[in-house]
């Protein structure tokens, strides 16, 4: 009798290869940007001076004012 069926395991030994390189594909291509893979997706840009300063008048951090002041020293 056969231990493994009439091909003797044949179709199994495909198997562990194919993992292998799945699993070295996934881990190289991990910090490509691939969120499926744990990377970060698109590298986050720095934020603006700007933009930090309307988020911060936004958030009431900063009084008119100040805002307007901050504004036109960054211009």
């Amino acid at each position: 009798m056969w231990t493994y069926g009439p091909w003797g395991g044949f179709p199994w030994m495909w198997i562990f290869p194919l993992l292998f390189l799945v699993v070295m594909v996934l881990f190289l291509f991990r910090g490509a940007g691939w969120p499926m893979c744990g990377g970060h997706g698109m590298h986050k840009r720095e934020e603006s001076a700007r933009e930090i300063l309307d988020r911060r008048y936004a958030r009431g951090e900063t009084s008119r004012a100040d805002y307007q002041q901050m504004k036109k020293d960054l211009e």
